[in-house]
């Protein structure tokens, strides 16, 4: 869980009006983040988990059910359910591992790598706006405090999955 520390012991140029425009600018910058994705994703009778689903598994190809698991944070049954969804939509192929056969290995195939091209792309496009408006100190900033927004007990793993998919 995030530190919840009241307001006092945080540091003097942290203010509380600082910080409710913060999360204000979170809320509207994720709605126009995954407003263009969202239309396309409903127009395919999928949604925001199934566009969570396809990033990852198109990130980290062959990546197992319980590692996709780990990534989303969602329980079992609703992964299910969206990767059946996926699977009987021909967007993700399973394959069974090679040591371990109790495993499945999730791939995109072409038509869920093509829809994951094209949604990665819109929303690349706009942070690639926004770090050619605001300039490389800026992007570096803007990851540095998305890293201390995560609880810091999954900090250390997320910035090992970074650094690999580089």
């Amino acid at each position: 869980m995030a530190d919840a520390r009241p307001l006092s012991l945080l540091p003097t140029f942290v203010r509380e009006e600082d910080l409710r425009r913060s999360i204000e600018l979170m809320f509207f910058a994720y709605r126009d983040f995954t407003g263009e994705a969202d239309a396309m994703l409903a127009d395919a009778g999928f949604g925001r988990a199934h566009h969570r689903a396809i990033y990852f598994i198109g990130r980290h190809p062959g990546i197992t059910v319980g590692g996709l698991l780990r990534i989303l944070k969602i329980t079992k049954q609703s992964l299910s359910r969206v990767l059946r969804e996926l699977i009987d939509g021909g967007y993700v192929h399973q394959d069974t591992g090679a040591r371990d056969r109790r495993q499945r290995l999730l791939a995109l195939t072409p038509k869920g790598e093509a829809l994951e091209r094209e949604l990665t792309g819109r929303q690349q496009a706009r942070f690639a706006r926004a770090f050619g408006e605001t300039g490389a100190p800026a992007m570096e900033g803007f990851h540095q405090v998305l890293l201390g927004m995560l609880d810091p007990d999954e900090r250390p793993e997320i910035e090992r999955q970074l650094t690999r998919a580089r």
